[in-house]
């Protein structure tokens, strides 16, 4: 209970008056309803007509973004385009180094996440397994072939093919065209060309990339220059041209690391480097493939790809 004084005029003085509790509780609740209303309203007033610098900004951004919109579309179209293009012409690259197509399983992978929220663990086996068990029946494939080879080399019936690098130590980034129709630095039209170009500066030695015996020393200021052809036997042989000084003479066997000459650009070269060929049964192949035991793995791939992609020789 709480009073308060008020004035009677009738009897001309004061007198108290009484209220309860709930009369003060009811009247102090309208007094807060009323309170908040006011500001609601004027919050809404505000919201509705008035905007922050923020807010301007936003709106601005919002409709610039709505212009920018349709171009940002196409441009996405656009470069999806360019993305599958890059991927199927990598994918003819990966075929046509590695003969077969690149191998990803990320697309498969998604399309079965987005079939369900949740997955229990006997699907997600299911599928690892439907997705993996053709790389290991590839990978045991792969290790009886291993076995297979190391059984034939290790009776000694086979002789091993030219597999060291016949310059040592030198970078991946100086190889140069391989086997195929190249353009030729002189005549400006595509010949054929039997072998790869290794740049190196003249004087660098020259090795012999396996055991065998010198076929063939030719001497010439024409075409292949300096030329030393080492028969390894079991149908491979190897010719190294362009050499600046020869240091063997024909007849005379060799071993892997042997130094056959020097680098030079003897006959018509275009600049010094080592023109590197490799027959098989009177077949030229291509050399960079019987690189991979001189080199790193990374090295080997970017070796490649560079005399994949070089459409000019040196010679």
């Amino acid at each position: 209970m709480s009073s308060q004084y008020v004035y009677d005029r009738d009897n001309f003085r004061f007198r108290r008056q009484k209220r309860s509790t709930r009369s003060v509780l009811v009247r102090v609740l309208k007094y807060f309803l009323a309170s908040v209303s006011l500001a609601v309203i004027y919050y809404l007033v505000f919201a509705l007509f008035f905007s922050t610098d923020r807010e301007r900004r936003l709106k601005a951004e919002n409709r610039m973004y709505e212009r920018l919109y349709p171009e940002m579309e196409e441009r996405q179209k656009l470069l999806d385009d360019v993305v599958s293009g890059l991927e199927a012409k990598d994918n003819m690259i990966y075929n046509d180094l590695f003969q077969t197509d690149v191998i990803s399983y990320g697309s498969q992978t998604n399309d079965f996440l987005s079939g369900s929220d949740s997955m229990e663990v006997v699907d997600i086996v299911r599928m690892s397994e439907s997705m993996y068990a053709p790389l290991t029946r590839k990978a045991a494939d792969i290790d009886a072939e291993f076995m297979r080879i190391f059984g034939i080399l290790s009776d000694g019936a086979e002789e091993l093919p030219p597999l060291s690098f016949p310059i040592e130590g030198l970078p991946y980034t100086s190889v140069g065209a391989s086997v195929g129709e190249k353009i030729n630095p002189f005549y400006k039209v595509k010949v054929n060309h039997d072998g790869i170009d290794l740049i190196a500066p003249a004087g660098t030695p020259v090795r012999a990339s396996g055991d065998g015996v010198v076929s063939s020393v030719q001497r010439s200021r024409k075409g292949l220059g300096n030329v030393v052809t080492v028969d390894h036997g079991s149908g491979y042989v190897t010719r190294y041209a362009h050499l600046s000084d020869i240091n063997v003479i024909r007849g005379r066997r060799v071993e892997k690391g042997a130094v056959l000459g020097r680098v030079g650009m003897t006959g018509n070269s275009f600049a010094p480097h080592l023109h590197y060929e490799i027959w098989k049964d009177t077949v030229a192949v291509d050399p960079v493939n019987y690189f991979f035991g001189s080199v790193s793995p990374e090295e080997y791939s970017m070796m490649l790809l560079l005399s994949a992609s070089a459409g000019q020789s040196m010679d």
